[in-house]
């Protein structure tokens, strides 16, 4: 598969993964998290194989919040249990039913999911827990951002007591912290580089516009920028297919990736881009968290992200794997605030910038955004009565 070294969450967690440990794993998206959980799953599945090489029942059940997500973590799994006889389901949704029916029947050690389609499969009695010796939560943060805490805490407390928890994350907030408390028993914890630190090489560029000129700045900036491949998010489902339909009209043609999309035509622009049949792919931050594209040589963002957190996971589309790329954002006025606390985020600031012979309606604030003397004694005043409210309660 061309790996010649192990890199560091690898190093850190495969070896008490090997001894059955709970894990706790965070560490930057693209740094390797998926060989950090499949390789102890194969391990395990290798010394408990029956006669024939096989062992009975789904032995282990990994997790993840996303379709593409599900389908990347299975080819990997594929990838590496080449030449043993551990089967791998993938289950999901806006795939046919029967067919994941069928592949169960005739065996699977592993199954990759996603939380609402292996509920289904549970209730319509098609899938048994009762055997799986670890569980893996990949995309942890991810997964209880997007509201799936209900449907994760039903899969876990169906699992057996006696099992291995595996959790991987890019970042741990508070969420994550009650998960581990309640599905893990001491894990051990790795924290391989600091949650809000883009991946070292990726340059971050930003350019301010007005509003109603991002659409002409971003065709301006893939129509003079040496761009292999580049991957634009979008804040909406509706924006993206805005932007998809305005760069089509000029002669770019796109791929488009929402949960609007059926699963066939999410998997025909995955399959696109991955091939290289587009070079542009415009999405929503369905496609922010774990998708490994190793071409991808540009992240836009066509809208500044509301949460810090976004912007990290998104621009780590590119440089993958300690590769370089470029990170380009688009604001506009009514943004400047969203990427102040992006600055505030990741500690630093992203440098402005003017593109060149761009005719700007308005010339671009090229300093980064400071609130007035004025904001600030108001937030201490606003502090000071909540104070005085709460201690006269």
């Amino acid at each position: 598969m061309g790996f010649a070294s192990f890199m560091p969450i690898q190093v850190r967690a495969v070896p008490p993964g090997l001894e059955g440990k709970d894990v706790l794993g965070s560490a930057m998206t693209g740094s390797g998290k998926t060989v950090a959980f499949v390789l102890p799953i194969l391990q395990r599945l290798l010394q408990e194989r029956g006669p024939g090489g096989r062992v009975a029942g789904v032995r282990a059940l990994v997790l993840v919040p996303t379709r593409e997500l599900a389908a990347q973590v299975e080819t990997a799994v594929r990838d590496l249990a080449r030449f043993t006889q551990a089967r791998c389901v993938l289950v999901i949704g806006g795939a046919s039913f029967s067919n994941q029916v069928q592949a169960l029947r005739q065996g699977a050690d592993i199954v990759v999911a996603t939380p609402g389609r292996l509920l289904d499969h549970c209730g319509r009695r098609t899938l048994r827990l009762d055997q799986v010796r670890v569980a893996v939560l990949d995309e942890a943060d991810r997964m209880l951002d997007m509201g799936f805490m209900p449907d994760i805490r039903r899969i876990m407390h169906s699992l057996p007591r006696e099992r291995q928890t595996l959790m991987f994350s890019a970042t741990i907030p508070p969420e994550v912290e009650r998960a581990v408390g309640e599905f893990m028993r001491d894990p051990v914890r790795i924290a391989v580089d600091p949650p809000a630190s883009p991946a070292s090489g990726i340059t971050q560029m930003l350019y301010p516009v007005m509003a109603d000129q991002k659409f002409e700045l971003l065709l301006a900036i893939l129509n003079n920028t040496k761009i292999a491949s580049a991957l634009i998010f979008t804040r909406t489902k509706s924006r993206a297919d805005q932007v998809a339909r305005f760069l089509t009209n000029r002669a770019r043609p796109v791929a488009v990736l929402h949960s609007n999309k059926t699963q066939a035509q999410r998997d025909h622009a995955m399959a696109g881009f991955r091939g290289q049949k587009q070079q542009i792919l415009v999405a929503t931050d369905i496609a922010a968290r774990g998708l490994d594209v190793r071409h991808i040589s540009h992240v836009i963002n066509f809208d500044v992200p509301l949460h810090p957190e976004d912007y990290v996971h998104r621009i780590g589309r590119t440089g993958r794997v300690f590769a370089v790329g470029d990170a380009i954002t688009l604001m506009g006025l009514e943004e400047e605030r969203f990427v102040a606390a992006i600055e505030r985020f990741i500690g630093a600031t992203i440098p402005r910038c003017a593109f060149p012979d761009f005719p700007y309606r308005v010339p671009p604030h090229l300093t980064s955004y400071k609130p007035p003397v004025s904001h600030h004694f108001r937030l201490r005043r606003r502090i000071a009565r909540s104070s005085r409210h709460r201690f006269r309660r």
